[in-house]
């Protein structure tokens, strides 16, 4: 790889040679502006405002503008006798924690590579020195034109610098966060930790850029008239209201169910993939019960028609009921009443015999003498007796009744 700047890493009093190679390579597809109407090439020329005509590079210097609009020409001698102790050095200043360094800092990175066999040894001893002691090295550096801070830490076997802005380049995150106040629920933080745990890690590695490749298959087409320009796709509907429960439910679903797919060779629905999961376990939320329904409160009917209905028969089964229960008691009570007259009528025809039986009893005796006639009376006073006692019992047989 080709340097692109050299210098020496200042270690205390050690001095380590090295080179600065690019770690990073942008792989995006640049295009060139083009003339519609013809096809040709659209190019920026350079061109000076006092006599209009174009400048080569070799005639071109640095100036700064001040506030009136002149300009103070500067020249690559003028910053070169500039006092700065990093224009050929990267000059660690201390060692700390990796943890200590806010991601939003960073910006290019660059590999370290020592610049001759004299330079192996301590470059060496650098690098085992920050593997041991878990830190990174924060280092001042000069490169095109400027002072800039570095981040110094181990990759592999080979010492990599992260160029670094200063403090004072990173904004403050002001009018960023939502206004007010919002609240989140324990049930939608559990299903966002199981959504977490079931999408799981990825290698870094196996990521790609899908929009790239797209682009140069749509150039590889273009090139042989092969290409076919796809249906344009619809724009997502903007500033819906979600149901977040709903929508955290559903991207675990299919989250397990892609899992479940990677692992099996696909296939299947959504439905069978989450439950093979693929070793991830979402975490089961619990619901509130809902109220228990009383007897009484029966679902509503749907329609006005079906309600009005449902009453007129409930009225209608409790007039019948009635109208049975009338009918029942008023047979009960015909029933009693025959019952009592047919027991007085029996009590009456009992009397009715006693008596007469009396009255031949009598005249019998009448015609046989004395004696026999007191004992007929006897006997018949003894059925009469027993007459008035059935007739007695009539009374409250029928009251019983």
């Amino acid at each position: 790889m080709r340097s692109i700047w050299n210098g020496a890493i200042s270690f205390g009093l050690v001095s380590i040679p090295i080179k600065l190679v690019n770690a990073t390579e942008s792989h995006s597809i640049s295009f060139r502006q083009i003339h519609v109407t013809d096809g040709g090439r659209v190019r920026y020329r350079k061109v000076c405002e006092l006599d209009g005509e174009e400048v080569p590079s070799a005639e071109i210097g640095k100036g700064y503008e001040e506030a009136d609009g002149s300009i103070i020409p500067i020249t690559d001698e003028d910053l070169a006798r500039l006092p700065i102790p990093t224009a050929k050095t990267i000059e660690i200043v201390s060692f700390v924690p990796a943890e200590e360094i806010d991601p939003l800092q960073m910006d290019a990175a660059y590999y370290l590579a020592a610049n001759g066999a004299t330079a192996a040894k301590p470059y060496t001893l650098l690098r085992e020195a920050l593997k041991r002691s878990r830190k990174v090295a924060i280092a001042k550096y000069a490169l095109r034109g400027r002072e800039r801070l570095g981040m110094l830490r181990v990759v592999d076997d080979v010492i990599a610098m992260h160029g670094l802005l200063w403090p004072d380049e990173i904004r403050a995150p002001e009018g960023v966060a939502p206004e007010g106040s919002v609240t989140v629920r324990d049930a939608e933080l559990d299903l966002a930790d199981a959504l977490m745990a079931t999408l799981g890690e990825v290698e870094i590695a196996s990521l790609h850029d899908d929009y790239r490749e797209a682009v140069e298959a749509m150039l590889a087409a273009k090139a042989g008239d092969g290409f076919e320009p796809a249906e344009p796709s619809a724009e997502p509907a903007g500033g819906q209201v979600i149901d977040l429960m709903a929508a955290l439910e559903s991207s675990v679903r299919a989250a397990k169910a892609s899992r479940a797919g990677d692992a099996g060779g696909g296939g299947g629905d959504g439905d069978d993939a989450a439950g093979a999961g693929g070793g991830a376990e979402v975490t089961p939320i619990r619901r509130k019960a809902a109220p228990a329904r009383s007897a009484a409160a029966a679902p509503k009917a749907v329609g006005g028609k079906k309600s009005t209905a449902s009453a007129g028969a409930g009225a209608a089964g409790k007039a019948a009921a009635g109208r049975k229960t009338a009918s029942m008691a008023k047979t009960a009570a015909k029933t009693a009443k025959s019952g009592a007259s047919r027991a007085s009528a029996k009590s009456g025809a009992a009397a009715a015999g006693a008596t007469k039986s009396a009255s031949a009893t009598a005249k019998s005796t009448a015609a046989r003498g004395k004696p026999a006639a007191a004992k007929s009376g006897a006997g018949a006073t003894k059925k009469a007796t027993a007459a008035a006692a059935a007739k007695k019992a009539a009374p409250r047989k029928r009251s019983s009744a």
